[in-house]
């Protein structure tokens, strides 16, 4: 069933990332029937703040604004670090809130930081840590060397898609990159919950995904054959995705 027109979507991007990142899936959610925003987070490059002064709370008041100034109720879609983003702000507005669609998301259970969440899979298998192997800490943040993006998040993209993405990554401030965030059953519990697990990850490898699925019960889960950036590797696949998970909530 086709939603009526305008009905809103926030897409929210991950670490050292931008509103870019969303670019292929507008288009196809516009045609669906959706009014598709996707935001550039503080301190992200877009707005000229220092990455290094923003904080989460920084994060979730510029993503408060856009959510209260919907005519409706917002279904959120988070890639990657951003889950955690989705998450505080279904805990703070739930009414707000039409659904949560996590792509490849940090669904954390409540009171849990994805390093510490990460930690017993890293114990047996370094590889689990994904991209924190390879980070440059500098001017209170972290970059990502470009070679090990395309290792890391891009591995399955078009070569030259890749080369392009890596080439737009930001300093991520550390304020904003492992939050911990509480949540209840009577507030983020009660909004509908999807998780798209990407199975060739290697930034949130299957396992971790298939962890946070399992200690916060409830999400929908879709399985995506391919890597971290499904936007990238999947466009298709994944809007497709999106479209069926929205129109059916």
């Amino acid at each position: 069933m086709r939603k009526p027109l305008g009905t809103p979507v926030m897409l929210l991007h991950g670490a050292w990332q931008g509103a870019w990142v969303w670019d292929s899936q507008i288009a196809p959610l516009q045609a669906a029937g959706f009014d598709a925003i996707a935001l550039d987070l503080p301190g992200n490059g877009a707005d000229g703040r220092a990455p290094g002064a923003v904080n989460f709370a920084d994060h979730v008041a510029h993503a408060r604004a856009a959510l209260l100034a919907a005519a409706a109720p917002v279904h959120i879609v988070a890639h990657s670090g951003a889950g955690v983003l989705a998450t505080q702000l279904a805990e703070n507005h739930p009414d707000k809130v039409a659904q949560l669609i996590y792509v490849a998301g940090m669904m954390l259970p409540s009171g849990v930081t994805f390093p510490e969440m990460v930690a017993p899979f890293v114990a047996t298998d370094p590889a689990a840590i994904g991209i924190g192997a390879f980070l440059h800490m500098e001017r209170g943040g972290s970059s990502v060397p470009q070679d090990a993006a395309i290792r890391i998040f891009y591995h399955d993209c078009p070569p030259d898609a890749a080369r392009s993405a890596a080439m737009r990554l930001t300093l991520q401030g550390e304020a904003v990159r492992a939050p911990r965030v509480v949540h209840t059953a009577a507030n983020a519990g009660r909004v509908p919950r999807s998780y798209l697990r990407c199975g060739a990850d290697r930034s949130v490898v299957p396992a971790v995904q298939d962890a946070m699925c399992a200690a916060w019960p409830g999400a929908r889960l879709r399985r995506l054959d391919c890597g971290h950036a499904p936007m990238l590797a999947a466009p298709d696949m994944l809007a497709q995705t999106l479209v069926g998970l929205l129109t059916t909530n």
